[in-house]
Parts: structure tokens; sequence; C-alpha cells
């Protein structure tokens, strides 16, 4: 095998088949806890990340949004109430136990009249070319095997003039942040996973594909590579999340 077939999967060095199935076992492994683990991991700030985002968007009444990654709905539940009975969210996710959690806790609180749930692999997007006015993945794309055909697929499937905002997790140039950070992520991080969610190796994984996800001047080179124009980029947390914008013209 050599290494064109291969890709990383945290810090080790997987083929490029094996990724999916990999990542697949962490969130099976995850998804019941996801949200309990995204307020204590993140201290909470996570929900701020994610309203920078929504504010962000711009999105409107009437409007059409895919969210990819979407997991348990934090952001298909504010983009629901945004677009209103006129418009329509799509909660996209690879994982059907995270997709059964968010389709769950969406319709507990009862916004999915607006909703629809599908099953889908950002590379492969099974919609119709110029269908969003708007797309976003939060703290999904590092978990792509290929990142580069994943943001075609988003440029096609997005009307012109709609944008993509992608939310992850970066880099921050703050030399004692950063070593505050490391010492959370691998020595903390796997220990809260086992303590709340019986599972250390998920958020070990977690963890190291963080630090695997390309920074903010690369990422931003790929959405432009992929046809993305007027790309920018928001740091957020001295850059330990990025949000990302672009559109397709």
């Amino acid at each position: 095998m050599n290494e064109e077939n291969k890709t990383h999967f945290g810090f080790k060095s997987v083929d490029v088949e094996e990724k999916q199935g990999k990542v697949a076992e962490v969130f099976h492994s995850v998804a019941a806890k996801y949200d309990i683990m995204n307020d204590v991991m993140s201290f909470g700030v996570h929900r701020l990340w994610k309203r920078f985002t929504i504010e962000l968007s711009g999105v409107r009444p009437g409007q059409t949004v895919l969210d990819i990654a979407g997991g348990t709905g934090d952001l298909a539940y504010q983009f629901s109430k945004k677009v209103g009975p006129t418009g329509k969210v799509v909660l996209a996710d690879i994982n059907d136990s995270m997709l059964k959690v968010g389709r769950d806790k969406l319709t507990d609180r009862g916004v999915i009249n607006n909703m629809e749930f599908v099953q889908a692999n950002a590379q492969y997007l099974p919609f119709e070319d110029n269908t969003f006015d708007l797309i976003t993945i939060a703290f999904g794309l590092r978990n792509v095997t290929d990142k580069d055909m994943a943001l075609e697929s988003m440029l096609r499937v997005l009307k012109p003039g709609g944008r993509l905002l992608v939310l992850e997790f970066s880099k921050t140039n703050n030399p004692v942040l950063s070593k505050i950070y490391d010492t959370y992520s691998f020595s903390i991080l796997p220990k809260m996973g086992k303590l709340i969610a019986n599972d250390s190796e998920s958020y070990q994984y977690l963890a190291e594909s963080i630090r695997m996800h390309p920074d903010q001047e690369t990422l931003k080179a790929m959405m432009q590579n992929a046809g993305f124009e007027r790309c920018t980029y928001h740091n957020m947390t001295s850059g330990i999340v990025a949000l990302h914008k672009g559109y397709k013209c």
C-alpha cells in the first residue's frame, strides 16, 4: 500500500477506505453522551462559538439550509427558527447514531415541521445542484476522509450567491495557551471521556484529529481551490476555533 492510499486517523496512518468506518465507531460510541461532553469539554463555550456562527450566517426566512455533520442538532434547531415555516433545514450526518440522537432531540422540541434528516457522506452529497442558500459544517470537517472532495461537493449543491460556513478547531499562535491546551487535550480530555462516557479512546482520537486538521490559512486556501470566493475566517478563543466563510459566485 503506497502513501497515496493512506490517510490519518488521529495520529495513526490508515488505509483510506478504513477511515470512514473508524470514525463511525467513534461517533457510535459517543453519540449518547455527545451533548454532555460538549458542555464539559468546552466549559460551555461551544454555545458561544455556535451562536456567532448563526449570527454571521445572515440566514433569512424562507431560505434553505444544509447543516452537514449536524449531529445532535444545535445549529439546525436555531436555523429552523430563523428560516420559519416557508424555509427548510436539512440536518445531514454520516453517522446514524448521531442522526437518531439529533432527530429525537429536535422532535422533543417540536421544531421538525420545516426540517429533514438525511444520512449522507459530505464527499457525496445526495442533493441536486444549486439547492441551498447556506451550508454549515461545525466540528465535522476534520473527520472527513477527503476534505477537498467534500468542499467541492458543498460548492456544487450551493445556489449561486450561497455561502458556506465551516466552524472547526484550529491553531492558536499563543505559545502559553498552546501548551495549556495540549496538556488539557491529551492528559485531561481522555480521562473526562472515560469518566463521563466510559470511552477514553474516542476522546483521544478527537484530540488527535484536532491537531491533524489544517490551520486557518491552509483551510482558506483549500476552500479557494474548491471554487469558493471571498473566503475569510474569524478566530475565536485565540484561534483555538476558527469560523471560515466562502461564497459561490
